[in-house]
């Protein structure tokens, strides 16, 4: 049953993580933010400000680090750039720049050095206050059709506490996530969670679902968080945190529950999926697909035979 006191607390911001190295993408990171690769002809990170802006997130805290200036730089107005399209009456480039500076008030907060995940959530703690808010992780991608996002918002206000995304990925795949123990509600896409476990040794997660990079936080967390001890990696994991949220009750900041997402999802961490990515997204696009896909097709006739013949 949901909690009164929850429903009126409405979650209008999001905290986005950005200070991380981009060290899989080595060199081309090397000065350019691994948030700032381009999926066609937009940055990554732009996509994930557009989810939480679609979703009715329109506060958006960046928690970054060194070098990830332009990051800054791409939310901000560019006068110059702005004025050359005008002169040259390139309206529709004019519009693209534009609509980056104006999707969202943008806040940054720098992390000072990398503790983990959960330390970069702690970061936003003095803008956040006493509300609860969405962080969501750069490396994921969800499909601009989904409203993953939104029905987490919706669960937050039916149950409160906090709320993650979770999708079922295959056993040997178990052991690079957090993975969660559940329970069904009455909701066949909502689930209790009773225990969490950040990348479990293979062979000994609690299911098949994994947390992917999106949570509604109850603000509960943050004094959780100032507590909690370096975990996996030496690194002050935000599953940690969660995993005492989830035993606790709603006046400690408790339940955690979990929406089991099966849309589209678009992992931008690595290099294979990465590239997978953008072809994807290269096929969704009306102005490129009929001249992209033929290309596409031809290239895998010609290239698509096994090697060894």
């Amino acid at each position: 049953m949901a909690d009164e006191q929850h429903t009126v607390t409405q979650v209008t911001k999001a905290v986005i993580p950005v200070a991380g190295l981009g060290t899989r993408f080595l060199p081309a990171t090397k000065s350019t933010p691994k948030e700032m690769l381009p999926i066609v002809d937009k940055p990554a990170i732009q996509y994930v400000v557009e989810e939480a802006v679609s979703a009715g997130l329109g506060d958006v805290l960046m928690i970054t680090g060194r070098n990830k200036r332009s990051i800054e730089d791409h939310f901000d107005r560019a006068y110059e750039l702005e004025e050359a399209l005008r002169v040259k009456d390139d309206i529709d480039r004019l519009n693209a720049v534009r609509e980056s500076s104006e999707l969202a008030q943008v806040h940054y907060v720098r992390q000072g050095e990398p503790r983990g995940l959960g330390h970069a959530v702690l970061c936003g703690a003095a803008h956040v206050g006493d509300e609860p808010f969405a962080v969501l992780l750069g490396d994921d991608l969800i499909g601009a059709r989904e409203t993953l996002l939104k029905r987490m918002i919706e669960v937050r206000q039916t149950y409160g506490g906090s709320v993650i995304a979770l999708m079922e990925v295959a056993p040997e795949q178990a052991s690079l996530y957090g993975c969660a123990a559940i329970r069904p509600t009455d909701e066949s896409d909502v689930v209790t969670v009773t225990d969490l476990v950040e990348k479990p040794p293979v062979g000994q997660a609690p299911s098949r679902w994994a947390i992917i990079g999106r949570y509604i936080c109850d603000p509960a967390v943050f004094d959780v968080l100032r507590k909690t001890p370096p975990g996996r990696g030496g690194e002050i994991q935000l599953t940690d945190a969660l995993r005492e949220l989830a035993r606790s009750g709603p006046e400690q900041g408790g339940p955690v529950h979990g929406v089991l997402f099966r849309g589209q999802r678009y992992d931008t961490g690595n290099k294979i999926d990465y590239l997978r990515t953008v072809v994807e997204f290269a096929c969704d696009r009306p102005d490129l697909a009929e001249e992209f896909l033929p290309w596409l097709r031809d290239f895998l006739a010609e290239h698509g035979t096994d090697s060894t013949e």
